[in-house]
């Protein structure tokens, strides 16, 4: 995940790995805290989630990050309301 989430942010030194695995946690636990359980790394939209989310909130002078956020709010709310990645269908077909 770490390297999919770098090549999106256009990174390619090492000496960001750590601020960017932070990102990549907090996408997690956020998506989780939102009701998503179903966090699969090779899902493409937990994937797409993930890197809006990294997108949003990598840097300091981000001048996109506002329209990041929408998105990953957006994306994170359409998830939460879905079957396959909230807490019922995990429940009911695992």
């Amino acid at each position: 995940m770490l390297e999919k989430i770098k090549s999106s942010l256009r990174v390619k030194s090492n000496s960001l790995n750590s601020e960017i695995q932070d990102l990549i946690d907090s996408a997690k636990l956020d998506l989780k805290i939102s009701g998503v359980t179903n966090i699969d790394e090779e899902d493409p939209l937990i994937i797409q989630a993930i890197k809006i989310y990294c997108k949003a909130n990598f840097g300091l002078d981000n001048k996109d990050s506002e329209k990041y956020q929408k998105s990953y709010d957006m994306l994170k709310q359409h998830l939460s309301l879905c079957g396959e990645y909230n807490v019922e269908w995990c429940l009911l077909f695992r």
